[in-house]
């Protein structure tokens, strides 16, 4: 069953909670939570700030017990109120025990209701393992109580924790049985273009077994896209029909019921980014880099993994003509509060602003977009849905191998991964190699105007 309620954190603030709530001693130890939430319909808040409840401050500090002064829950009131924003109260059980405890229902009888007075909105309670995972729950306005189905960290790892397999020991599913299709088929997941690398995408990602399959794309299907967009047909073309409109219809037809949702919308408008908003993880799979900016974005505000990929076949002058000089693709995995695509130099402001100059002059950005994938060759339909294919692979590998752990080595070490066909090579950098800038975009969730970006205001 998908989630009815979601708490997603970065891997920064879970180290920092863990280390906090566990400090050596045995004893019990709370922070408060200040949490933004994503667009309806979808229910999942986002920690955006913590306050540490200080061991010293604390009255009484038990195996089991837990006694801190209120003033800590105002300063997180006082975060919270201007924008109305949730509140969760988490503290430690070292026992291990996995279940809240007649002392922690007492505390919230006494608790929520203050919270409740001071800001309406949803608050709730939750409890951190020593292990690190986290369970919770909700409680509305209106007194209805509901569990936290799902609590992910998105870091190095993607790491999920259920709330009805929250008392058995913590063992993740085994990479490609069928234990991962059916986590997965609790899991919604977006796939930003669904065109050559795209459509091969969102094919694996729809057969892996995901729940839900959000594409969004604003093209239609022409001739020229036959040999590498998976399901196309001639009549798609002549009908002029929207790419994920077609593959909606291609591949809906898997299962009984309809689970790919087709946003055929430009990804920089509100349409889009509403409907990304609801995915638990983003694979961006365009060729240009507005719309890598946008999933870049994406992944910050609404914390959540992100993996984007990348193709070309770059050429070299020879007396003969022009020659292939290599075939290469890239795959980066980017989490929230790591490093971002701009800081690992995908995209700049400079470059954002040369895209959109070309894309002004449109004799200039037909040349461009024809020879999007061999530099210096304006060809109209490359044959390279065998290297899409190659690229896309690696796309959603990364995300098995992030959320289902299988390397040899540490996932830290494969923030960027690049093959290079004629060379026979492939070469990864660590997230150690990029330098992180801080963004205010982080955890923002569905603050206006959305992603910090005034075309996105709801006008």
């Amino acid at each position: 069953m998908m989630p009815a309620t979601t708490l997603s954190l970065t891997k920064a603030a879970h180290e920092q909670l863990q280390a906090h709530l566990f400090p050596g001693d045995g004893k019990e130890a709370a922070a408060v939570l200040v949490c933004t939430r994503v667009p309806a319909p979808r229910f999942r808040l986002l920690v955006k700030d913590v306050v540490l409840v200080p061991h010293h401050a604390c009255s009484r500090r038990t195996e089991n017990s837990l006694c801190w002064p209120g003033s800590f829950i105002e300063a997180a009131i006082d975060l919270a109120e201007p924008a109305g924003l949730s509140i969760m109260l988490l503290h430690s059980h070292p026992t291990g025990y996995p279940d809240f405890s007649r002392i922690d229902d007492e505390s919230d009888n006494e608790v929520i209701p203050c919270l409740q007075e001071a800001i309406k909105a949803d608050h709730g309670s939750a409890v951190m393992l020593p292990d690190g995972r986290i369970f919770g729950r909700i409680y509305a306005p209106n007194s209805v109580v509901t569990p936290v189905d799902l609590v992910s960290v998105a870091g190095d790892n993607l790491n999920l924790w259920w709330r009805d397999s929250i008392a058995a020991p913590e063992r993740r599913p085994m990479a490609f049985t069928p234990d991962m299709s059916q986590e997965l088929g609790r899991l919604t997941a977006c796939v930003i273009g669904v065109s050559g690398t795209g459509s091969v995408t969102a094919e694996q990602l729809c057969r892996l077994g995901f729940g839900h399959v959000i594409g969004i794309d604003h093209d239609h299907v022409e001739e020229k896209n036959l040999n590498r967009i998976l399901n196309t047909t001639l009549t798609d073309a002549k009908q002029r029909k929207a790419k994920v409109h077609m593959f909606a219809e291609r591949i809906n037809q898997l299962r009984s019921d309809p689970f790919f949702t087709g946003i055929d919308a430009d990804v920089m408008s509100r349409r889009a980014v509403l409907a990304a908003s609801q995915a638990d993880v983003i694979f961006c799979c365009v060729d240009r880099l507005r719309g890598r900016m946008v999933a870049d974005r994406l992944a910050a505000t609404f914390l959540l993994p992100l993996v984007d990929v990348g193709v070309a076949i770059p050429t070299r002058k020879t007396p003969e003509g022009l020659a292939i000089s290599e075939v290469t693709g890239r795959v980066d995995y980017v989490y929230p509060g790591g490093s971002s695509l701009a800081d690992r130099g995908v995209y700049s402001a400079a470059l954002l602003h040369a895209e959109a100059l070309a894309e002004a002059d449109p004799t200039a950005h037909a040349d461009q977009v024809r020879a999007g994938y061999i530099e210096g060759m304006p060809e109209q339909a490359p044959a390279v849905i065998a290297l899409n294919m190659r690229a896309s692979s690696a796309s959603v590998m990364e995300f098995i191998a992030r959320t289902y752990p299988f390397r040899q080595q540490a996932n830290r070490e494969f923030a960027r991964i690049r093959f290079m066909l004629a060379e026979a090579f492939e070469e990864r950098e660590a997230e150690s190699a990029f330098t992180v800038k801080l963004t205010p975009l982080l955890g923002a969730g569905a603050v206006e105007p959305l992603l910090g970006l005034p075309v996105l205001g709801t006008h």
